[in-house]
């Protein structure tokens, strides 16, 4: 067979010659909209390339992103990676500490950005020591900062040929969101994200093709996009890209461009929801959702079905590029009861080929298939991290495995049961109880708008659950209208000892709940009546 390296620069170069005029729409900050197509964003990559290497940038460098969805930020992926660069997408939500030290870590060269974190940027710049050269995306009028995208690119002429080399060549750059200890990144080859990429687009994970019409609500700086902007030039479908998340913009831009593919994490969701249950608009033409970051509430996957949109229910992690998991439909779908289907989509789905995942007990035997034993899930493959940059050891076990922090059930059919992180499992009486199953029960309960259930410690029962809820605009839910739901949908030992209530709850830069932030705040809460409780049956 032909000697064809896996580089993903031939996704690009297939969307410019099959899919030449399909649709990239960006929905900018101040509300307008942009129209290009993959023959012209190929063409202004080649130009970044060009404009990279006029800088003296070399492949193998890195080349730093601060910046949201839009079409000149995906020329800047594809440039950077094209001219042999390694492209590390910085998450803007980080703090001030965390960028210091992700951007030196890597020894950023050039850092291209939106306008609106210019003021973090001229913040940080004596901070950054390694980056030379600034670009801003979308600079105003009048502006005399950093050269402008286009102003950059202009003396080019897109008379370019990718750099080629080894498949196994580092094109991307990741950084987790470093909930304990500093930001770990993560180093993307061109065949771990190729392979990645061929797996995504299957009707069994993202379900893509040339007729979808797909937008991300998901941040390019966050997890590699959920692989979607590789996707996307693979299958030549329209890509739809928006700067500004906020539910009003989005519900138009499914409306406007016919959307029938969007992902995003659970948080992003349910401000739609609440959105479209107040306003009566509707989501036009969406065909499937793919819900990932964290579990997502059963409530929020029946609230899908019954306006006739399929979920596609996820896992996967930074380190795993991020596919792991996925919950298309399995065989006999048809022949399952409604109750039967929705129990299958709240887990976190099956895993494709490319991807094996088992469960583990404390001392690492690995646990049954049953439905029921919870262990620590481990996972390896491809598209699986194996060393973190610059690490001095492998991030795996004995035969590759990675340990996710997740704790999870298995069940006989493979699906995945994401139970909780291991760190966030409240331990009580010796057994475990799942603050995601527990939270997500409490968002199911009318006029609960988010749930979060930590472990408090207890003088009995070592910890038993707090649960911190936020009210949905005008809810008069009280507490004992909680604890009357739980009831009929949790075991009673898992029933929280109390139920407090605050106006917002704390996420990290990507969206998910921060049980760290959260637990933190509550420290010094006691129950009101420890001492004297007593065991539950």
């Amino acid at each position: 067979m032909q000697d064809w390296p896996l580089r993903v620069m031939r996704l690009v170069d297939h969307a410019e010659r099959e899919h030449a005029d399909g649709e990239i729409v960006s929905a900018w900050p101040d509300g307008t909209i942009t129209r290009t197509d993959w023959k012209t964003v190929t063409h202004d990559a080649r130009r970044m390339a060009q404009a990279l290497e006029a800088w003296g940038i070399r492949p193998g460098d890195r080349i730093a992103t601060l910046a949201m969805n839009h079409s000149h930020h995906l020329v800047s992926w594809y440039g950077a990676i094209g001219m042999g660069g390694v492209l590390h997408t910085i998450n803007p939500r980080l703090f001030e500490d965390q960028l210091d030290y992700i951007a030196n870590h890597a020894e950023d060269r050039v850092l291209l950005y939106d306008h609106a974190f210019a003021p973090l940027v001229e913040k940080m710049k004596p901070k950054w020591t390694t980056i030379e050269h600034f670009v801003c995306f979308d600079p105003p009028d009048g502006w005399n900062g950093d050269i402008g995208f286009t102003d950059w690119l202009a003396p080019h002429d897109g008379d370019y040929e990718w750099v080629e080399g080894d498949e196994r060549d580092p094109c991307g750059l990741c950084y987790t969101s470093g909930t304990t200890g500093n930001p770990k990144g993560v180093l993307y080859e061109h065949r771990s994200t190729m392979l990645h990429t061929l797996v995504e687009a299957s009707p069994d994970v993202f379900n893509l093709s040339t007729h979808a019409v797909v937008v991300p609500i998901v941040p390019m700086f966050h997890a590699n996009a959920w692989g979607i902007p590789w996707a996307a030039p693979m299958v030549g479908c329209k890509l739809v890209l928006s700067a500004d998340y906020r539910p009003a913009q989005m519900c138009k831009l499914f409306h406007d461009e016919e959307v029938t593919h969007s992902a995003g994490v659970p948080t992003v969701w349910l401000g739609m929801i609440e959105h479209i249950e107040r306003t009566g608009e509707d989501l036009g033409s969406l065909k499937y959702v793919t819900i990932g970051g964290s579990a997502a509430p059963r409530a929020m996957i029946q609230w899908f079905r019954d306006r006739g949109v399929q979920v596609g229910h996820a896992w996967g992690m930074t380190e795993t590029s991020p596919i792991g998991s996925l919950g298309a439909p399995p065989r006999g779908w048809g022949e399952m009861s409604d109750e039967q289907q929705m129990d299958f989509i709240a887990r976190q789905g099956r895993v494709p080929f490319g991807v094996e995942i088992r469960t583990v007990d404390d001392k690492g035997n690995i646990l049954p298939r049953d439905g029921k034993s919870s262990g620590r899930l481990r996972v390896r493959g491809p598209w699986v991290i194996k060393r973190y940059f610059k690490a001095d050891e492998d991030a795996t076990e004995d035969g590759q495995w990675f340990d996710t922090g997740d704790v999870a059930a298995m069940h006989p059919d493979g699906t995945i049961q994401i139970t909780d992180r291991s760190k966030d499992v409240i331990k009580s009486g010796g057994e475990w109880i799942s603050s995601i199953d527990l939270e997500n029960a409490a968002v199911g309960c009318p006029g609960v708008a988010e749930a979060a259930a930590i472990g408090v410690p207890h003088p009995k029962w070592d910890e038993r659950p707090l649960l911190v809820c936020v009210k949905a605009e005008g809810s008069d839910v009280c507490a004992v209208k909680i604890r009357e739901h739980l009831t009929a949908h949790v075991a009673r030992w898992w029933l929280p000892d109390a139920i407090e209530f605050v106006d917002q709850l704390p996420h990290t830069a990507t969206g998910k709940l921060s049980k760290k932030t959260l637990r933190e705040q509550f420290r010094d809460y006691r129950f009101a009546d420890a001492e004297a409780m007593v065991g539950r049956d």
